[in-house]
């Protein structure tokens, strides 16, 4: 039996290679097997201007490689195709504001052109050095590409439109693409500036958030946003919307200062410098600019669906994690299915490199983002005893939580391996009761340190889908929105976004994550309803905790009342009997001797 191959792909955040979300994912024979976001590592949210060497090192450690062991590194960016937009590049530089920044712009411009053209894969290469030699080839592969790849591969789907939308590529932001069996055909490339991730994100800005970081939030300020025509508009008299869209006005400057300065000589007002708060006016912005992105990005998939062979529909890119526009998109009559890549922002470019290197009929349908590290029991009780941690072993772990939960305690869950990409999903969870009101502002206020107007998403049975939710289908990842079938709004208040009933679910099955299901289920028991609250387990502006130290550390910083590490619980109070403990508690230390 031959042995196995091996590659890495990687998402670098240096130079050439973009900013943010660095990442990196082994494949195994053209499977992935192990992957794993930068941040997680650095513990620095998005994992900014840093090359995802810790990420890569995991990768290796997972099946005890070396780089050398690997056939290739996979880098989801090609810098020689950044030439197509050279001109854009100069005159930016040609126009910058003072003198300096002329000759620094230009200057970074020069040094750019070179690297990209000469030395495409040198930084990667060098920045490899570090973790082992020889280093084996590095290959460069477009980043819309790969985008688009990491959305139709793992589809499903036979032959399907392909939409892959971001703030940039190398000289693309949106691409329309057809999949077949064999491949990917581009059909429509829409070239940077003219981009509807920067457009977004520039009103993001002018909201008082930041790019790459608040659009989600914006997005989730939308529906608080009633129609006001003279923001309607303003907002047209700057950007074209729909298949032939032209948002240059707002963009032709890589950043997003420039647009924001737009913004305020339109509307007469600056930009929000209270960050969370908002008056009326601004609610009403994020609505205009939120229904002018569904309007473009549904009438390009209308315009666009007779270049393939079926009605299916594949999003990628950081404006996919939009669930709001999925939302629109999937309920389009012309639409018979959608998949988004659970990892749609620049992370899970690193998968769809690995994933360009086989047939797409080859490759399995992704039901899971499971691919990160987990923890042995065993390993958590040591760390627990070191640390004189009391905890508990309960014999039915999923009914003792689920009494908890049905009790009022917030609940820090984690379970097996970590997921990837930005949504938790139950791996690295923090649960609590969904029927009520209290139980979301309670969250809110006490645990997730965040704006308390911002909502909370569901986790439910994939069986209960139909149940609770209209046209209700399998939707493993939390994200794509459905509306509440009215008669079970009540039953559901702490996970519907309080202006419109709408919630961005996820759905579980008992093969995708046993003992969540478990634990759902025997919700469902005592309560009736098979549904729990669900967020990331973070604190505010942190990644996702990824080890049993971190989500102790967050246990403790937050109003969480349970842990569960595994098989352990710990809890900061008595136990629901007000006894003192759990059944089959163990205090560490000494008297655990």
């Amino acid at each position: 039996m031959s042995s196995p191959s091996y590659i890495v792909a990687c998402k670098p955040a240096i130079g050439l290679y973009g900013q943010h979300d660095p990442s990196a994912v082994l494949f195994e024979d053209g499977a992935p097997i192990f992957g794993i976001e930068e941040e997680r590592l650095t513990r620095d949210k998005h994992a900014v201007d840093t090359f995802p060497e810790r990420a890569i090192r995991a990768c290796l450690d997972f099946r005890d490689l070396e780089l050398a062991d690997l056939e290739r590194v996979l880098l989801p960016y090609d810098p020689k195709l950044r030439a197509r937009i050279r001109r854009h590049y100069v005159t930016d530089a040609i126009t910058a504001e003072g003198f300096a920044r002329k000759v620094s712009a230009l200057e970074e411009t020069v040094v750019d052109e070179i690297r990209s053209r000469f030395f495409p894969t040198r930084q990667v290469e060098s920045k490899l050095e570090s973790i082992g030699t020889p280093i084996p080839p590095v290959e460069c592969l477009s980043h819309h590409r790969c985008h688009a790849a990491s959305a139709f591969h793992p589809s499903g789907f036979d032959d399907a439109l392909i939409l892959t939308i971001d703030a940039k590529g190398e000289y693309d932001s949106t691409v329309i693409w057809r999949g077949t069996p064999d491949g990917l055909a581009r059909v429509r490339t829409y070239e940077h500036p003219n981009s509807l991730g920067l457009f977004f994100a520039i009103v993001t800005e002018f909201l008082g958030y930041r790019m790459f970081n608040g659009e989600g939030k914006v997005m989730g300020l939308a529906p608080y946003g009633e129609r006001r025509p003279e923001i309607e508009r303003t907002l047209r008299s700057l950007i074209d919307t729909g298949v032939d869209y032209d948002v240059t006005a707002l963009t032709r400057r890589w950043g997003t200062g420039y647009g924001v300065r737009q913004l305020e000589a339109a509307f007469g007002r600056s930009r929000n410098d209270e960050p969370g708060q908002f008056d009326q006016w601004e609610k009403d912005l994020a609505r205009t600019a939120q229904e002018l992105l569904e309007e473009t990005v549904c009438e390009i998939v209308d315009a666009y669906l007779g270049a393939s062979r079926s009605n299916d529909v594949a999003l990628a890119g950081g404006v996919a994690l939009n669930c709001k526009l999925n939302k629109t998109v999937r309920e389009l009559e012309a639409v018979d299915d959608t998949f988004i890549q659970p990892v749609a922002h620049d992370a899970g470019l690193a998968l769809g490199a690995g994933w360009l290197e086989r047939r797409p009929a080859d490759v399995e349908t992704q039901t899971t983002a499971y691919l990160g590290p987990e923890y042995g029991t065993d390993e958590i009780e040591s760390l627990l005893e070191t640390n004189k941690i009391r905890y508990g072993k309960p014999d039915d772990l999923e009914a003792y939580v689920a009494e908890r939960l049905a009790d009022g305690a917030l609940v820090g869950w984690f379970q097996g391996r970590m997921e990837m990409g930005p949504r938790a999903l139950g791996a690295r969870s923090i649960l609590a009761d969904p029927r009520t009101a209290e139980s979301r502002d309670r969250v809110n206020r006490y645990v997730k340190h965040r704006e308390e107007w911002r909502p909370f998403a569901p986790s439910m049975l994939e069986s209960a889908a139909p149940e609770y939710l209209i046209d209700g289908q399998p939707a493993p990842f939390m994200i794509d929105t459905f509306d509440v079938r009215p008669e079970k709004v009540d039953e559901l208040e702490a996970v519907l976004h309080p202006a419109d009933d709408s919630t961005r679910p996820q759905t579980v099955r008992e093969d995708q994550h046993p003992r969540y299901h478990r634990l759902i289920s025997e919700f469902e028991s005592i309560t009736g309803v098979p549904v729990v609250l669900n967020t990331s387990f973070n604190d505010h502006a942190e990644p996702i905790v990824n080890t049993p130290t971190e989500a102790l550390k967050d246990f403790y910083g937050m109003g969480l009342d349970v842990l569960v590490l595994e098989d352990c619980v710990v809890e900061k109070a008595a136990g629901k009997t007000g006894e003192g403990a759990l059944e089959g508690d163990v205090v560490a230390g000494p008297t655990n001797e």
